[in-house]
């Protein structure tokens, strides 16, 4: 089962927007069974992203883990998301 990180500055507002879309999306996907979601704040798991399959911020992160994070700000401002989604959806099925 991958683990997928869902993560915005406090845990709590842009964070659960995302986290209900990602979950109609894995659903669509036939997915769900396959993701474990995560919900936290960026200070909570900046140094620990290594424990996740895929990771996805609202929020800015430090560059040393740009390339671990997608952007999930295409969520909020509808713009992108095909690319985001494509991505996830690639980092989830990688073996």
């Amino acid at each position: 089962m991958k683990k997928l990180l869902i993560m915005c500055g406090t845990g709590v507002a842009t964070s659960t927007v995302v986290t209900n879309k990602i979950k109609v999306w894995l659903k669509e996907k036939g997915l769900e069974s396959d993701v474990k979601l995560y919900q936290s704040k960026i200070a909570d798991e900046v140094n620990k992203l290594d424990e996740y399959d895929v990771v996805l911020s609202t929020t800015v992160v430090p560059d040393r883990v740009k390339d671990k994070v997608i952007s999930g700000v295409p969520m909020l401002t509808g713009m992108g998301t095909e690319e985001m989604y494509d991505e996830i959806e690639r980092q989830i099925r990688e073996s």
